[in-house]
């Protein structure tokens, strides 16, 4: 039976995967406790395997309305525009946070860590090496991932395919460099206020960028499908938003943390 509808909201689906990905989340928190705890990783490998399932049939059901079965009408895209923006404003209070953190305790050390930042016994990173490049990758990756938009726009398709390979091989040679910054650092989580501010401010950025890494795969797999068009394409609009957000994050990063923090 087929239901007329006259008006242009999209009123979704019953849909299982809320349901499936909140279990996926306890399940990868429950593993990541006993991998802490009792070096066993079989409770956080299956956790991971649920919210990644959850994921790829999350995805495809919501480019399925949006692709073809035509929901995605210009007033469910904007308020999907103005969703993405309210979270990436929450990403911002989030990101406040940390710095918060960091300002309050290296503009006025107290005498538990010497009186000194970075703190007495610390060997930081020098800001010229690995920061530096890190941040050369993510102003480029900025720059492809704008070309790849305007390629889109214009209906460029080998263009838009081009530049948005680029943007997904930056972000994965980000996560490699930081991951190699990670393995030679000197000092740890625990080392400190300034062992604590510092992976935690440059960790969840770092997690920020695989996340955005994986929206830009996805969106690059969608576009060799055809799924968008010149006119049509908030998917993509929507991971280049996010991918924008984390390089100014990082610009942040580097020159507080990273240059004047050290």
């Amino acid at each position: 039976m087929k239901i007329h509808q006259n008006h242009p909201f999209h009123l979704v689906d019953a849909s299982p995967w809320p349901l499936t990905g909140s279990i996926g989340a306890m399940t990868m928190v429950s593993g990541l406790i006993m991998w802490f705890h009792q070096s066993s990783m079989k409770l956080l490998i299956m956790g991971t395997m649920i919210i990644l399932l959850t994921m790829v049939q999350w995805w495809r059901d919501i480019t399925r309305e949006g692709t073809f079965q035509g929901k995605h009408t210009i007033v469910v895209t904007n308020g999907l525009k103005w969703g993405m923006i309210l979270f990436i404003v929450s990403e911002v209070f989030f990101f406040i946070s940390f710095f918060w953190a960091f300002f309050h305790s290296s503009l006025s050390p107290t005498i538990e860590i010497g009186a000194m930042w970075p703190p007495a016994g610390i060997k930081t990173f020098n800001p010229m090496q690995i920061p530096l490049l890190n941040t050369m990758i993510l102003l480029c990756s900025g720059i492809t991932v704008t070309w790849a938009h305007h390629s889109m726009m214009n209906s460029n398709h080998q263009q838009t395919s081009q530049s948005l390979f680029f943007t997904i091989i930056l972000g994965i040679y980000f996560t490699i460099l930081q991951g190699v910054e990670y393995y030679e650092s000197s000092f740890t989580i625990s080392d400190s206020i300034y062992g604590s501010t510092f992976f935690m401010a440059t960790g969840f950025h770092g997690l920020h960028v695989i996340i955005g890494t994986t929206f830009l795969s996805v969106c690059f797999m969608r576009h060799m499908m055809f799924h968008f068009s010149s006119k049509h394409h908030f998917g993509f609009e929507a991971a280049a938003w996010y991918w924008h957000f984390v390089d100014v994050v990082w610009l942040f990063l580097y020159i507080s943390i990273y240059w004047w923090g050290s």
